[in-house]
């Protein structure tokens, strides 16, 4: 069963603003003490050289009200997944068109993440189903994978695959675990320091690690052991929230609490820190794209920033026709897009690149 709604195909330009220029790193907090040492980024003030100039498009697409989008992810098709939290369904936009459609996930459902996964299916993290879900995209069919009763209300946040295929999640109430697709055997592992892991990512080589915004660490998961080791960055308190890997393995992190984004390095276990712009940035989601780019949203500032790692610098983007804040809780793209849910505005935002 699903519910098809029809939209206008994207709300005028005209409603978005990209606002022109770069910022570097204001000046902020000295670096802080302790161990382990971090580099505190100096903003270029050079211009960016080499490359065309970066000239993107925004475009904002309404979703069926009260759908409170939570996170997204590009599907193979050229479509758009994302999670109406709200309704307990998992939703589905045709950019084309702009037409939308749910599909119920079940009583009690509340998703939080999606991504698709080495199948080409969208898997859901459901914290009020306390399972992981798989919606094949042909047929609707929806296939729970529920968490043991003993891991009642994990809230359940996000997941990522491993080199080995089986997907691993991460749930707010520490703990975390992983579902072998074919086998449908599933392990939850209670995490360092309890609760908070929330943020996770795969790396080039399958690696996984990550976050708890509780706990204010990164962990690195070993896939023989399943044990989790933390590795701490510089800044304490610092509400590791989200974290995503670039080409190369080096892991990006927003932390919601300092409102930075920071940088660590497992080959050489070096960590650096760039201060978002803004009186009170709060750096919610970040992502990095196919261009090594990293992306974060600001809670603070209502707003996404580009981060260009060589020259140092972050470029802003905003939704703009008087919709109030957007609430941008998680960023995925695939080559040339950058999507965006707004859960506060039930719009979903794309950057064309």
């Amino acid at each position: 069963m699903r519910t098809l709604r029809r939209w206008p195909v994207p709300l005028a330009a005209a409603g978005l603003l990209l606002v022109a220029g770069c910022t570097g790193d204001p000046a902020g907090d000295p670096a802080p003490t302790g161990p382990p040492a971090a580099t505190r980024a100096t903003p270029s003030a050079t211009p960016e050289p080499g490359p065309p100039p970066f000239e993107p498009e925004l475009a904002v697409y309404q979703v069926p009200a009260g759908s409170r989008p939570h996170d997204v992810a590009p599907a193979p098709d050229g479509g758009v997944w994302y999670t109406a939290q709200r309704a307990g369904a998992l939703g589905y936009l045709d950019p084309a068109t702009g037409d939308t459609r749910h599909i119920p996930l079940g009583a009690g459902s509340a998703p939080h993440g999606v991504i698709v996964g080495p199948d080409g299916a969208p898997w859901i993290t459901d914290g009020g189903r306390n399972a992981i879900i798989r919606v094949d995209p042909d047929t609707e069919r929806v296939e729970v994978f529920r968490l043991p009763p003993e891991r009642a209300g994990a809230n359940l946040n996000t997941a990522a695959f491993d080199r080995t295929g089986r997907i691993w999640f991460t749930g707010q109430n520490g703990v975390y675990g992983r579902l072998d697709p074919d086998s449908g055997d599933l392990a939850v592992f209670d995490a360092p320091r309890g609760r908070g892991p929330y943020g996770i990512t795969g790396t080039p080589e399958g690696e996984i690690y990550f976050v708890s915004l509780a706990g204010s660490y990164l962990a690195h998961i070993d896939l023989d052991t399943d044990r989790a080791t933390v590795i701490e960055p510089p800044t304490p308190g610092q509400g590791a929230r989200r974290v995503w890997s670039d080409s190369t393995g080096r892991l990006w992190i927003s932390e919601w609490n300092t409102g930075q984004l920071s940088r660590y390095d497992p080959a050489t276990g070096d960590w650096q820190e760039w201060s978002l712009p803004g009186d009170a940035p709060r750096a919610y989601a970040v992502y990095v794209d196919e261009r090594d780019a990293v992306w974060v949203s600001d809670f603070g500032g209502d707003a996404i920033w580009r981060f260009d790692p060589a020259t140092e610098r972050f470029r802003e983007f905003r939704a703009g026709a008087g919709a109030g804040p957007g609430e941008v809780r998680q960023l995925l793209g695939r080559d040339g897009e950058l999507w965006a849910p707004e859960s506060a505005t039930d719009r979903l935002l794309v950057i064309r690149y």
